[in-house]
């Protein structure tokens, strides 16, 4: 006996096998100590180890930063990674830029940043070259990330 399916009916059983498991940012807090991750959209992104060439360009840069705002008596608080950017209110995108820049005092707290932060910065690497030139610079902009 053969079933007849609408067109309507086989968009949505192939539209229900296709879909991931969504993430939340509550699924990355409950990662084990040590596993670093991003999330946008709703999807997780594991993060490797940064190499020492990384770490060595991110502590300089932040050293820059965190100098001129000194010396100019800025009111603005610079971090490096790990460091928590809750981007948008939905709960599905949390990133953790190389560096980033708060002015706005108030979108802080002990867990991160809540909102646009002013400026990030992210050291390019080969295996995060796509997320971070593609997801995360279109997530920035349309969060409002000025730099």
């Amino acid at each position: 006996m053969a079933v007849y399916m609408g067109e309507e009916e086989v968009i949505q059983k192939n539209m229900a096998l296709a879909q991931e498991k969504v993430y939340t940012v509550e699924d990355i807090e409950e990662l084990p100590e040590g596993v670093r991750a991003e999330l946008i959209d709703g999807q997780m992104f594991y993060m490797a180890t940064p190499s020492r060439k990384h770490q060595g360009l991110v502590g300089n840069l932040f050293g820059e930063i965190f100098a001129y705002l000194n010396q100019n008596k800025g009111k603005c608080a610079v971090y490096p990674a790990p460091f928590a950017v809750y981007l948008n209110e939905d709960n599905r995108t949390y990133l953790e830029p190389d560096i980033t820049v708060v002015c706005d005092r108030d979108k802080l707290d002990d867990r991160g940043c809540h909102g646009a932060p002013d400026f990030v910065a992210e050291i390019l690497s080969p295996s995060s070259r796509s997320r971070d030139c593609l997801l995360k610079l279109i997530r920035y902009r349309e969060a409002g990330v000025r730099e």
